[in-house]
C-alpha cells in the first residue's frame, strides 16, 4: 500500500492506493503551528473509510510520499534558523552585491534588498584558490578557529560555507567542513561545493545560505514527523517530495532541505502531464487551485517546465535559490481569497487568504471576511449540506451576510451580483497569471488544454478557459488532491555535478570520460540506496555549455557515456547548435563551444508507472436540483450530478454543477461536460 501526503495552507490532502483497488482520496484542515496534526486527522479520516484502525492502516503502508509547505514558509516568514556565513577573505559581499536588476528601475524609493544572512553574521575566512584549482594563499586554520569560537558566543544555529573556487578544488572548504564538526559538534553547515556546485558565485552563496538555515528547522520537523507516524504504526519509508518534480529519501532532505522549497506545486505538472497525454494533448496548461494560491505551469511535450530563476518572494526583491526547480508561477487567488473594497470604492480579492482558520465565513470557524468559497456558497454552486462529502456543513446564510456587509452594501449591488463580481475579480487574476506562461512566451492558449487542479478548480475553471479562448478542460477525478496524485506518478531522483571548464577546440576525450565516469558511479550508489522497491533505473547525462563570451549556459544532453572517437565530440557540437537554435532562433557554426559544467541525473521509479484513479460508484445518476445563479440566466433551478455516478460516456449540459466528495465543477451555461473512461471530466467551455 502507498499514501501520499500533501500539506497545503488549507487543507492537507491523503492518498491511499492499494494494490488491485481504486485509489480513496481524503481531506483534513491543515493545522497551525503543527501540521503534523493534520497529517494524523487525515490518515484517521482514512483508517474510518477503510474499517481498520491507524496502526493496522499505517502498518500496511509500505511506501508514503510527503510534501510540505515548511520550507517555504519558514523564509518567507524570516523564521529561519539564525545562521552564519564564512567566506573567503575579501569577498563578504556576495549576498548584498547579488545578481539581477530591478523591476522598476526609476523608482527609487524601493529600498534595496537586504542580505540573506546579514553583514553582521558575515565572516571572512584567510586561504584563496585560484580558478585553475591551485592554491594561492594556505587556509589560516587559526583564524577560522578563532571565527567558530566568536559564533559559539552568538548562539549561531547553523553554518553556511562558500569559498571562492571551491567547486574546482574544495579542499579548503572540506577543511573548514571538518573544524566545524571540532569545534561547534551539533551545528549543521552546509558547503556550497557539495550543494551547488556551479560557477555563479551569487547563486551557490545564496542556496548554500537558504540550505543551511533550514536545517535546523527541517531537520527536527522531519524527525519529528517520522517518529510520530512510527509511533502509530508506520515501518515503511517515507518519501519527500522535492521542487525538481521528483522524490528524495527524508534523510537525504535532511540534509539538503532546499529541495523542499515548492515541493506541493512541483507534483502538479507531473500528474498535469499524465491526464493531457490521455486525451492526446501536446500542450497543457495545468492548473492547481487551492485555498490560499493558484498556482500555473506549462507542459510541452511531455516535457516538464523548468527553470533556474527560482525567487523567493518578488523578483530581484527576494532571494534567488541559485537551485533548478519546476517552473510554477503562483498568485494569491484561491477559494479562501479574501474580498474587500477600498476607500475608493474599489473591489479587491486576494492575495490575503483565510486560511484554514479561522477559513472562509461559511465554515463557521470564526471568520468573518468574505471570500471566494463564501462567493460560491451564495451563487448556488457548492451544496453547504455535501462539502467535503458532507464532513462540513457550510452556513449559506452567514457566507451572504458577510458578502452583503462587506460588498454588495459598499458597491450598491445585489448580493449576487456581488459574489459574481467576487469570481469575476478572481478569475481576471488567474487568467493573467496563465498569461504570462502562454501568451508572453509564443503559446497560444487556444492551441492548448487546461488541466484544472486543486479542491477550489471548478468554481471557474471553465470561466478562465473562455478568456484565453481554450476550449477544453480536463478535471481529474484525483484532482482535488493533484499534487498528492502526482506524487505518485513521480520518480525518485537526485542530480549530480562537476564543473569543469574545456573547449571544444581542444577537448579532452579522457578527462570528460573520467567526469561522466565519475558522476556515473554516484549515480549508481544512489540506485543503491533506493532500496528494494527501485525500478526503471536510469542515468541522464548532460552539460551546460556556450558559446565564447556569452554569459549564460545552456543545457545539452549527452547522447553517450563516453567519448570513444572525434565523432563523439562532433556530435556534442551538433547537438549543441541545434539545442541553441531551438531556444533562440539562431546558430553560430564557426564558433567554439565552451563546456562549463557536467551533470547526471538518477532516475528510478518505486511502483509500476500506473495511472492512479477513484473509485466510481455503481448507482443510478439521479439529479439534484438547486436554485444557482448565472450572469447569463439569473436566478435559475439547475441540475447538479454526482461525478461518482456518471457513467463513460454519459454527457450533461450546462448550466449544471457535478459534484464530488471534494471538489465541484461548474458547467456554465453553453459549456458541456462528458465523463471519459479514464474517470476524468472533459468540460468543452465553448469559448
Amino acid at each position: 500500500m502507498r499514501m501520499s501526503i500533501d500539506v497545503g495552507g488549507t487543507f492537507t490532502d491523503l492518498m491511499v492506493d492499494a494494490p488491485g483497488k481504486a485509489a480513496t482520496m481524503f481531506k483534513s484542515p491543515t493545522t497551525y503551528p503543527d501540521p503534523i496534526g493534520g497529517i494524523l486527522g487525515a490518515i484517521e479520516l482514512a483508517a474510518q473509510a477503510h474499517g481498520v484502525t491507524v496502526a493496522e492502516l499505517l502498518g500496511a503502508t509500505e511506501i508514503l510520499f510527503h510534501s510540505t509547505t515548511r520550507a517555504i514558509n519558514a523564509v518567507v516568514t524570516g523564521n529561519a534558523a539564525c545562521t552564519a556565513l564564512l567566506v573567503s577573505e575579501g569577498h563578504p559581499d556576495i549576498l548584498l552585491i547579488r545578481e539581477g536588476g530591478r523591476t522598476d528601475p526609476f523608482n527609487y524609493r524601493i529600498p534595496y534588498p537586504a542580505p540573506y544572512i546579514p553583514r553582521a553574521l558575515t565572516f571572512e575566512v584567510p586561504g584563496r584558490i585560484w580558478a585553475d584549482g591551485r592554491i594561492h594563499a594556505a587556509l589560516d586554520e587559526a583564524a577560522v578557529i578563532a571565527t567558530l569560537a566568536g559564533l559559539r558566543d552568538r548562539k549561531v544555529e547553523a553554518v553556511a560555507v562558500s569559498l571562492i573556487w571551491s567547486i574546482v578544488n574544495p579542499v579548503h572548504e572540506e577543511r573548514v567542513g571538518e573544524l566545524l564538526e571540532a569545534h561547534l559538534p551539533g551545528v549543521p553547515y552546509t558547503l556550497s561545493h557539495r550543494l551547488n556546485p556551479t560557477v555563479r558565485e551569487y547563486r551557490r552563496t545564496s542556496s548554500c545560505a537558504i540550505d543551511a538555515s533550514l536545517k535546523p528547522i527541517m531537520s527536527d520537523y522531519l524527525r519529528t514527523l517520522k517518529a510520530r507516524l512510527e509511533e502509530r504504526g508506520l515501518s515503511g519509508q517515507i518519501f519527500a517530495v522535492t521542487s525538481q518534480g521528483g522524490l528524495v529519501d527524508v534523510s537525504d532532505l535532511a540534509e539538503r532541505p532546499i529541495l523542499a522549497l515548492n515541493s506541493g506545486p512541483a507534483m502538479a505538472p507531473v500528474a498535469g502531464r499524465h491526464f493531457a497525454e490521455i486525451e492526446g494533448a501536446r500542450t497543457a496548461i495545468v492548473t492547481d487551485a487551492g485555498g490560499t494560491t493558484y498556482d500555473v505551469s506549462l507542459v510541452r511535450d511531455g516535457t516538464l517546465p523548468w527553470t533556474r530563476e527560482t525567487w523567493l518572494g518578488p523578483i530581484y526583491q527576494g532571494n534567488l535559490t541559485g537551485f533548478p526547480s519546476v517552473d510554477v508561477k503562483s498568485v494569491g487567488a484561491g477559494g479562501g481569497s479574501i474580498a474587500r473594497v477600498d476607500a475608493a470604492g474599489l473591489l479587491h480579492v486576494g492575495p490575503e487568504s483565510a486560511g484554514s482558520t479561522p477559513g472562509p465565513v461559511c465554515y463557521g470557524r470564526g471568520g468573518t471576511r468574505p471570500t471566494v468559497t463564501d462567493a460560491a456558497v451564495v451563487l448556488g454552486y457548492i451544496d453547504p449540506a455535501f462539502f467535503l462529502g458532507g464532513q462540513m456543513s457550510l452556513g449559506r446564510d452567514a457566507a451572504r451576510a458577510a458578502i452583503e456587509t462587506e460588498v454588495a452594501g459598499p458597491l450598491g449591488i445585489g448580493v449576487e451580483e456581488a459574489a459574481l463580481s467576487m469570481l469575476d475579480l478572481a478569475t481576471e487574476s488567474m487568467v493573467h497569471a496563465i498569461e504570462d506562461i502562454t501568451v508572453k512566451q509564443g503559446i497560444d492558449p487556444e492551441e492548448t488544454v487546461m488541466i484544472g487542479g486543486g479542491g477550489a478548480a471548478g468554481i471557474n475553471a471553465v470561466l478562465i478557459a473562455r478568456r484565453l479562448r481554450c476550449d477544453t478542460v480536463i478535471f481529474p477525478d484525483v484532482g482535488a488532491a493533484l499534487s498528492a496524485a502526482g506524487a505518485m506518478m513521480s520518480e525518485l531522483t537526485t542530480e549530480f555535478a562537476r564543473t569543469a571548464f574545456m573547449k571544444t577546440t581542444a577537448f579532452d576525450r579522457d578527462k570528460a570520460n573520467a567526469l561522466i565516469a565519475e558522476l556515473t558511479a554516484q549515480a549508481k550508489g544512489f540506485f543503491a540506496k533506493a532500496g528494494p522497491h527501485a525500478r526503471d533505473k536510469r542515468i541522464d547525462l548532460s552539460i551546460e555549455a556556450r558559446y565564447p563570451s556569452q554569459v549564460w549556459e545552456i543545457d545539452v544532453p549527452l547522447r553517450g557515456a563516453s567519448f570513444d572517437g572525434e565523432e563523439d565530440v562532433a556530435g556534442l557540437i551538433a547537438d549543441f547548435h541545434a539545442r541553441h537554435t531551438e531556444l533562440f532562433s539562431f546558430r553560430d557554426d564557426g564558433d567554439a563551444i565552451e563546456v562549463m559544467s557536467w551533470r547526471a541525473l538518477a532516475r528510478c521509479r518505486l511502483s509500476d508507472a500506473t495511472s492512479i484513479r477513484l473509485a466510481q460508484e455503481q448507482a443510478a445518476q439521479d439529479s439534484s436540483r438547486r436554485p444557482m445563479y448565472f450572469r447569463e440566466t439569473g436566478l435559475i433551478d439547475a441540475p447538479a450530478y454526482r461525478l461518482e455516478h456518471m457513467a463513460e460516456g454519459e454527457e450533461i449540459a450546462g448550466p449544471a454543477v457535478v459534484d464530488s466528495n471534494f471538489t465541484t465543477i461548474v458547467v456554465n451555461p453553453g459549456a458541456r461536460a462528458v465523463r471519459r473512461p479514464g474517470g476524468h471530466l472533459v468540460v468543452r467551455s465553448a469559448a
